[in-house]
């Protein structure tokens, strides 16, 4: 495999937030989750529950909910206002007062026309949904008491209000309420203890099913506002229901980190009358679920302790298929990491602040697999917070360790950093040019001379940096017109070119001495979670969402001999199977053949000098093979040799000396790590 010095990091203290809201739009397989910190994530359900996009939180902006309405995405939150969001430009698009004090709840209507918000004074708000923004229209009939939940029937013509110990069933075209459904406080409970209903679904036949803070799941007669049937799922709360598309199957959500699942279906056999069964409970969450979300095949989960899930419900699927494995997303599916290769520095990203540190030395030699005795511990230098209330967006470093930017959705800072021993300065630039005015990922060029920032329309702005200025050069553009975001920047190690990709799955290579496009990559329907560019060869290698590897000769301008062979062989089933995206690529300087690259939980070499694996081959890992007999290790020697003894690689670099860092955070109890007032039921006003 190769032997390299391994500076070991476990000093990134990253923490997800808790995740609050979650919508799935049913027409693009798109996730949209929003997270404690005011954040945005979507994942694309049918590129392998890609994380393709995010938009950054903000200072005290607060989701409690989440609607898709086609391709537009709404929230809602205790500030009162209703947010539509620019999925182009990463960023909200515009915000609207709604005048009800805070807003616990949204929905939409079938047709994508009404838009109603469940808010603190008592009111249900109808706004109507215009091609370019949204307007109020009217008030549905004032209740004393917050509105939590709504719910629309598909008829469009009804809508269920979830409220403090009652649902309100409301015509929406009236606005006149039309029935009260009182909510049992539950057996010992408390007569000044208020009942909480904090989920409600109108199902097509008008069953009404609501979730409460008594722990009960109950089914409600619609049109004759009667009780039909009670399941007690918990002594805790119900937080979250969620209904199949074909209104069949249903799911719960509690604080105690499970989840119910109910099927309507006949509970004796041969019996046609159908009624609402309880018949799974999953538990694949430490605490509270606070978003659900039914697909056909799945349930998604999410809440306190920050993990998506993916969990099958395997009477749905084919089992022993990539599709019944049960999925946990727990960080971004791109690096928070920037290394100054040249300098031994690593700089960490949060959403508020960025972290400067420097990596500690070692001394003596040892064999393979020994821990070196540590000369000088790891130092942080710098903590930079940042200006502003808007999260930071994307974060560089630049190779010789002398440049550090950062942008926000509005703004882009840039730094002169300066170490000398032990003395250490960071001066802002003041004067940077006009057009960076924003940027959705930034990268120095090899020489540190120039800064890259993606912008707009899939554009990229050349900023060139000297001792006296920074000095606008040019701004690169693709040709094929694309308004998605660049997720994606690599500069060559000579200088010669800049790689890119964008969500449209487009990868564009620009030449920089010529600073015109060089030549696109055809266009594969997975989209691009690493690239990089060969410092010899000059050959771009691609790993896709799907798992798929692609490289292409910039010369050539062409897939190489090896990618058609690679294609033509197939990958392994276990490396395309593996659920976590491949976030990093670099290469060896030693062996111009080895392709170094990693995900989540896995650390691989590709050595294009040996034999493809064998579908039938096993797929060892590296430690495994080790203790193997050296006639059956050679039996298993080929090209992908893969190591899984770490907990979640946040990054790997290669440093100038030839030494690798290997940035990893270890899974720590989240709910230790959340301040007290997070686990209590209160309500924020």
């Amino acid at each position: 495999m190769g032997d390299f010095k391994v500076h070991r990091v476990r000093f990134f203290d990253y923490m997800p937030s808790a995740i609050r809201a979650m919508a799935l739009s049913s027409r693009s397989e798109r996730l949209a989750l929003a997270r404690a910190d005011g954040a945005l994530e979507i994942f694309n359900f049918a590129d392998n529950y890609f994380q393709e996009k995010l938009i950054p939180g903000q200072e005290g902006r607060s989701i409690e909910a989440l609607c898709w309405v086609g391709e537009r995405l709404f929230s809602a939150g205790l500030n009162g206002e209703i947010t539509e969001y620019d999925l182009e430009n990463l960023k909200p698009k515009y915000t609207m007062e709604a005048y009800g004090g805070p807003i616990w709840t949204i929905s939409s209507n079938s047709q994508g026309t009404l838009l109603a918000a469940g808010c603190e004074d008592g009111t249900v708000k109808m706004f109507e949904i215009l091609e370019e923004t949204i307007q109020f229209q009217r008030n549905l009939e004032r209740q004393r008491g917050r509105i939590i939940s709504l719910s629309w029937h598909p008829s469009d013509t009804l809508i269920a209000a979830g409220m403090m110990d009652m649902i309100r069933i409301f015509d929406a075209e009236t606005g006149h309420a039309t029935h009260r459904l009182l909510v049992e406080r539950g057996i010992g409970a408390s007569k000044s203890r208020e009942v909480v209903v904090w989920s409600v679904v109108f199902l097509s036949d008008h069953t009404i099913v609501s979730g409460d803070s008594a722990g009960k799941v109950q089914m409600w007669d619609g049109l004759t506002g009667t009780l039909i049937r009670t399941h007690l799922v918990t002594k805790w709360d119900v937080l979250a229901l969620a209904v199949s598309q074909d209104g069949n199957s249903l799911v719960a959500g509690t604080s105690e980190g499970t989840v119910v699942q109910f099927q309507f279906i006949s509970s004796t056999v041969g019996q046609q009358d159908k009624e609402w069964v309880r018949t799974r409970t999953f538990k694949n969450h430490s605490h509270d679920v606070r978003a659900l979300v039914h697909t056909e095949t799945a349930v998604v989960s999410g809440g306190m302790d920050t993990q998506l899930v993916v969990r099958p419900l395997l009477d749905k699927v084919e089992k022993n298929t990539q599709e019944s494995a049960l999925r946990k997303i727990a960080f971004p599916h791109r690096s928070l990491v920037s290394c100054a290769k040249k300098a031994g520095l690593l700089l960490f990203q949060f959403p508020d602040h960025l972290e400067l540190w420097r990596l500690g030395e070692s001394e003596g030699h040892g064999k393979p697999g020994d821990s070196l005795p540590v000369k000088r511990k790891p130092e942080k230098l710098i903590q930079l917070k940042r200006k502003g209330e808007d999260h930071i967006c994307c974060s560089a470093l630049s190779p010789c360790g002398g440049w550090l930017a950062y942008a926000t959705v509005c703004s882009v800072r840039l730094y002169r950093l300066q170490l000398d021993n032990n003395n250490i300065s960071l001066t802002k630039v003041s004067k940077l040019p006009k057009v960076l005015h924003s940027a959705h990922q930034l990268c120095f060029s090899s020489d540190s001379s120039k800064l890259f920032a993606s912008s707009s329309h899939s554009s990229v702005i050349v900023v060139g940096l000297s001792q006296s200025e920074c000095k606008y050069l040019h701004t690169l553009k693709p040709k094929s017109g694309s308004r998605q975001p660049v997720h994606l920047l690599h500069a060559s190690e000579d200088g010669k070119w800049l790689a890119t990709a964008n969500t449209d799955c487009e990868i564009h290579v620009y030449n920089l001495h010529k600073l015109k496009l060089h030549c696109t990559v055809p266009v594969y329907s997975s989209c691009p979670t690493a690239i990089a560019i060969h410092p010899t060869t000059s050959n771009l290698v691609v790993v896709h969402a799907d798992q798929q590897i692609f490289e292409f000769s910039l010369v050539q301008k062409e897939y190489t001999d090896w990618s058609r062979k690679l294609q033509k062989q197939g990958l392994h089933p276990l490396w395309v199977e593996r659920d976590t995206p491949v976030t990093h690529v670099t290469f060896n300087p030693k062996n111009p053949a080895h392709i170094i690259l990693h995900d989540m939980f896995m650390f691989c070499i590709l050595d294009q000098s040996l034999p493809l694996p064998e579908a039938k081959t096993l797929l060892y890992n590296q430690m495994t093979l080790r203790s193997l007999p050296e006639p059956e290790r050679i039996m298993h020697n080929h090209a992908f040799k893969i190591c899984k003894n770490f907990q979640h690689l946040m990054c790997v670099r290669l440093l100038e000396d030839h030494s690798l860092v290997v940035v990893e955070r270890p899974l720590l109890e989240i709910m230790s790590q959340l301040p007290a007032a997070v686990r209590q039921k209160k309500f924020a006003t």
